[in-house]
C-alpha cells in the first residue's frame, strides 16, 4: 500500500443538517520543504510538549521499490524543520513508534536466523543527537513463517506455527506483546506488558486458555498503575461445528495480571457482541462498548454496553440499543434489505459529563484481477474500502441519547493516509475531519446532501461537528487554495491538553506541517 495515490471520494449525509456555521477552529501550516523522497509511508507521528513534532517515514527506492530506511523529521511548536535524518535500515519490519522525554523509540520484529527466534528490538535515539542504539526486549523461538505480526479483523491464521501481536494504550505510555507458538504438541501462548521504558512489567502463561480457542486480540485498556491489562479479542472455537455462515468466534475480555488472568464472555441468547472496546474512567470504572447481532453472523443490529467490575470482570449492567428506523432510513434510505457490517472502531471517549462517545467506520477489503500492461500478466490487486462513519452517545449509565450515520464511500489501492477520516472529541461535541476535492457538498433532497469526488489535485479540508444532542453542522474549514498538498487526514496526530490536531501534508517531493487548533 505505498507509491501512487490514486482514491475514489463519496460522501452522502442523510439526517437532519444544520446550514453551515463558523466552526471554533483556527489553522496554520508551516513552510512548505523540499523532500527527495517521493515515495514513502507516514508511519508514527508523535509530539512532547517540550520537543515539539517528530514524524518517522519509511521511505522506498530504486528502479524496483524497495524499503531503504526511515526518514525521522523534527518540527518544533512554530511548524518549523528544526532537523531530518535519515536512518538506512534495511531488512526490519516495523511495529510502531513513540516519543518520551526527548528520546524517540521504534519498535521493530525481526527473525534472528543464527538464533532462529523472533525479536522484537527497540532502536531509540535522543532527539538533540541521533545516535540510535539497539535493545532486544522479547526473543521467542521459531521457526521463520509468513506474516507473522498479525493483526487484521477477518480471517486470523493460527497455523502457521507462530503468531504475535502489539496493542499499545492510547498515550502509549505502554504496550502488550502477545504471542502464540504451535508445534507439534508444543502450543504456547504468552503475554506480555511493557512501559514507555521498556520495562517488562508482566509476564503472563496464556497457554492453558488456548488449548480449546485460539485469540485474537484487538484493543486493550491497561490500569494506570500498570498492574492489570484488560484485553478484548476474538476467540475462535477449535473444536465446534459451525454452518457455512455462521460465525467462528465469541468475543472475551481477558484480564491479565502476573498472579492470575480472569476470562468474561458477552454473548446472551439472541445477542451476539461485535467490535468491543475496553475503556476505563478516572475513576477506574470499567466499560466496554460495541455492536451486537441478532444471529451467529457478520451483520450488526445495534449497540451494546456492559458496566464490567474491574476486580472480578463481573458484569454489573448489560444494555442493548437496536439501531432506529430512523437510523436504518439515514443509512440505507427506503431499501429494507439492506444489512450493517464490518463496523470497525476507530475511537471512544469519555466526556466530562460521563457520557461515552464512540465512533466506528465500515472498513473491508476487496480484490480482483487485471491484465498488466505490456507483460499481459493476470494481477491480483487489491482495493481497501473506507465507507460510512457511525457515531452513538451513551449517558453515564448506558442508555442510548443517539446514533448517527455518515454515509461515505473512499476506496483506495494504496496509501490510505489521504482517505478515511479523524476525529476529535471536545466537551460533548465530536468533530470528523475529511479531505475531499468537492467545493461544495451537493443537495440531494430536505435532509441529505453529498460531497462528490472532484477533478481537482488539491483538496479541502471540511469539518463535521455532531453536538450534545447529535445535530449535525459542517463547513469548509481549510479551502484548496491554501492546503496546496493533500494532509493526511486519517493519521493525525491529536494533543488534547492543547485542544490541537496536527496533520502531515504531502505530494510528490514537496511536504509541510500543518495544524487545527480548537478554540
Amino acid at each position: 500500500m505505498i507509491l501512487k495515490k490514486h482514491f475514489i471520494l463519496l460522501f452522502l449525509f442523510a439526517f437532519s443538517i444544520a446550514k453551515a456555521q463558523e466552526m471554533p477552529v483556527s489553522y496554520a501550516f508551516g513552510e512548505k520543504y523540499n523532500d527527495k523522497h517521493k515515495y514513502s509511508n507516514l508511519v508514527s507521528i508523535a509530539n512532547e510538549a517540550n520537543e515539539g513534532t517528530v514524524l518517522v517515514r519509511s521511505y522506498y527506492g530504486g528502479l524496483i521499490l524497495k524499503p531503504k530506511g526511515y526518514l525521522i523529521e523534527h518540527y518544533n511548536k512554530d511548524l518549523e524543520l528544526i532537523s531530518e535524518f535519515n536512518y538506512k535500515l534495511k531488512g526490519h519490519n516495523f511495529v510502531d513508534g513513540y516519543l518520551k522525554n526527548g528520546r524517540l523509540y521504534l519498535l521493530f520484529l525481526d527473525y534472528n536466523l543464527s538464533k532462529g527466534s523472533y525479536d522484537y528490538v527497540v532502536h531509540s535515539s535522543s532527539l538533540n543527537n541521533i545516535d540510535f542504539i539497539e535493545k532486544t526486549i522479547l526473543s521467542i523461538p521459531s521457526a521463520e513463517v509468513d506474516f507473522p505480526l498479525d493483526k487484521n479483523y477477518y480471517n486470523r491464521n493460527f497455523s502457521s506455527g507462530f503468531t504475535t501481536s502489539v496493542l499499545f494504550n492510547d498515550d502509549k505510555s505502554a504496550f502488550v506483546i502477545s504471542t502464540h507458538f504451535k508445534k507439534r504438541k508444543v502450543n504456547q501462548h504468552f503475554i506480555y506488558l511493557f512501559d514507555a521504558d521498556l520495562n517488562k512489567v508482566i509476564t503472563h502463561d496464556f497457554s492453558k486458555e488456548v488449548e480449546e480457542k485460539n485469540y485474537a486480540f484487538e484493543e486493550i485498556a491497561i490500569a494506570k498503575d500498570l498492574k492489570q491489562v484488560y484485553i478484548i479479542g476474538k476467540a475462535y472455537f477449535k473444536k465446534k461445528r459451525f454452518g457455512a455462515k455462521e460465525r467462528k468466534f465469541q468475543y472475551e475480555m481477558i484480564q491479565v495480571s502476573n498472579s492470575l488472568s480472569k476470562i468474561q464472555t458477552f454473548d446472551d441468547d439472541g445477542k451476539y457482541s461485535e467490535g468491543l472496546k475496553p475503556i476505563l474512567s478516572e475513576d477506574n470504572k470499567l466499560f466496554c462498548v460495541g455492536f451486537y447481532s441478532n444471529r451467529k453472523d457478520n451483520r450488526y443490529n445495534g449497540v451494546g454496553y456492559f458496566n464490567v467490575d474491574p476486580g472480578t470482570l463481573k458484569i454489573i449492567t448489560k444494555k442493548y440499543h437496536p439501531f432506529s428506523t430512523q437510523f436504518m432510513q439515514d443509512k440505507f434510505g427506503k431499501d429494507e434489505e439492506k444489512e450493517i457490517k464490518n463496523l470497525v472502531f476507530k475511537n471512544l471517549s469519555i466526556t466530562p459529563e460521563n457520557n461515552i462517545i464512540f465512533n466506528a467506520e465500515e472498513y473491508f477489503v476487496t480484490s480482483n484481477y487485471k491484465i498488466e500492461a505490456g507483460s499481459g500478466n493476470r494481477v491480483k490487486v487489491k482495493r481497501y474500502h473506507y465507507n460510512d462513519m457511525v457515531s452513538a452517545k451513551l449517558d453515564a449509565s448506558g442508555d442510548l441519547l443517539w446514533t448517527r450515520n455518515i454515509n461515505k464511500s473512499e476506496v483506495t489501492q494504496h496509501d490510505e493516509a489521504y482517505v478515511s477520516y479523524s476525529t476529535y472529541i471536545k466537551g460533548e461535541d465530536s468533530y470528523f475531519f475529511i479531505s475531499t476535492a468537492s467545493e461544495n457538498p451537493e443537495q440531494l433532497g430536505k435532509d441529505r446532501i453529498i460531497f462528490r469526488q472532484g477533478f481537482s489535485r488539491n483538496r479541502n479540508v471540511f469539518l463535521i461537528k455532531l453536538d450534545a444532542k447529535g445535530d449535525m453542522s459542517y463547513e469548509k474549514i481549510i479551502d484548496d487554495k491554501d492546503a496546496r498538498l493533500p494532509l493526511m487526514v486519517s493519521k493525525p496526530l491529536i494533543v488534547p491538553t492543547e485542544d490541537t490536531v496536527f496533520f502531515y501534508a504531502k505530494r510528490g517531493n514537496k511536504k509541510q506541517l500543518a495544524k487545527v487548533v480548537f478554540k
